[in-house]
């Protein structure tokens, strides 16, 4: 663990959003596009799963999964989930928890990856100037053309499409997520008000000058060697990646959320957690894995997150 990570419980970001972050994001979700969110049962025994496909930012077309209990008829509770950093949406029998649980779960592929750890179907069209092998200086310099931009508005309208499926219940939905899937859950639930809970894990995407600066591992390094070649573009790199940092998203959240850290995560350093965690607006509570890095809690916490749900569904 690095040596400035002696006390992360105690970390309060200098973070500061920048004066038009609302209105970058309201004019960003104006999609002017219609959803036309598609599904196909492709999958089915105890569960059945749907190949999902609905209209991103700029109309451009994301995959999902779609899982359900088999012979539901009613509407139910929906977890939308999203994956971490270079995973996709994998294979329909990948990803059954939620739905072993009873709730609808819809799991969303993010575009240009899938290709890291699990296989994703979903290009990004916006590709962009030259970067740093990663995600991370993707369209960096400017906010308009950074790359979580499209996967941020890609992930709103994941929780659109899953409501408009007649087995989802449009009025108890939950975001989760691990790691990137965590940040990702972090800006869905300060861009989407109406969302029954939200429960990042481990979340990346947090205090970008803080992961830089103390990050030993994982994607934050992307942006030091990028700014190590590029040294007369840190100040145009982090004005850029002010507007999607998770700690000003947090600031916007209301609905009650279930953090996880791990205090030897040397990817998403638990400092950056916590900052995020204090900055966090609603109802919060955390669960903390003091020898684990970066796999969290994983299966134990699980457990604890269904339960989470089942208290936030049943509300």
């Amino acid at each position: 663990m690095p040596i400035s990570e002696t006390d992360p419980a105690s970390y309060v970001t200098a973070a500061r959003a920048p004066e038009d972050f609302d209105s970058f994001w309201a004019s960003t979700l104006s999609f002017d596009e219609p959803l036309d969110a598609r599904f196909e049962p492709v999958w089915a025994r105890a569960i059945t799963v749907h190949d999902v496909t609905f209209n991103g930012f700029g109309g451009q077309p994301v995959k999902a999964w779609l899982a359900v209990p088999t012979g539901t008829t009613t509407r139910l509770p929906c977890v939308v989930e999203f994956p971490g950093y270079g995973g996709g949406r994998g294979l329909p029998h990948q990803c059954l928890l939620y739905a072993a649980a009873g709730y609808a779960h819809l799991f969303m592929d993010v575009r240009g990856q899938g290709s890291g750890w699990r296989a994703g179907d979903t290009p990004d069209a916006n590709a962009g100037d030259p970067q740093h092998p990663g995600f991370m200086t993707r369209g960096v310099l400017d906010p308009s053309t950074y790359y979580y931009r499209r996967v941020i508005a890609d992930a709103v309208r994941a929780v659109q499409a899953a409501r408009v499926h007649p087995l989802v219940d449009p009025t108890r939905v939950a975001v989760t997520g691990i790691s990137q899937g965590g940040g990702l859950t972090l800006a869905v639930a300060g861009l989407v008000p109406d969302l029954v809970a939200a429960a990042p894990d481990v979340p990346f995407l947090c205090d970008f000058r803080r992961g830089c600066d103390v990050a030993p591992a994982g994607p934050y390094p992307e942006l030091v060697r990028y700014l190590a070649i590029h040294r007369d573009r840190a100040e145009r790199v982090f004005d850029t990646l002010a507007y999607f940092d998770g700690v000003h998203f947090a600031a916007r959240a209301t609905s009650p959320a279930l953090f996880s850290i791990a205090l030897m995560d040397e990817s998403c350093p638990p400092s950056t957690g916590y900052a995020a965690y204090h900055a966090y607006a609603g109802p919060r509570e955390l669960s903390v894995y003091p020898f684990n890095g970066h796999e969290g809690g994983e299966a134990t916490h699980d457990a604890v997150r269904l339960r989470f749900l089942d208290d936030a569904f049943s509300r």
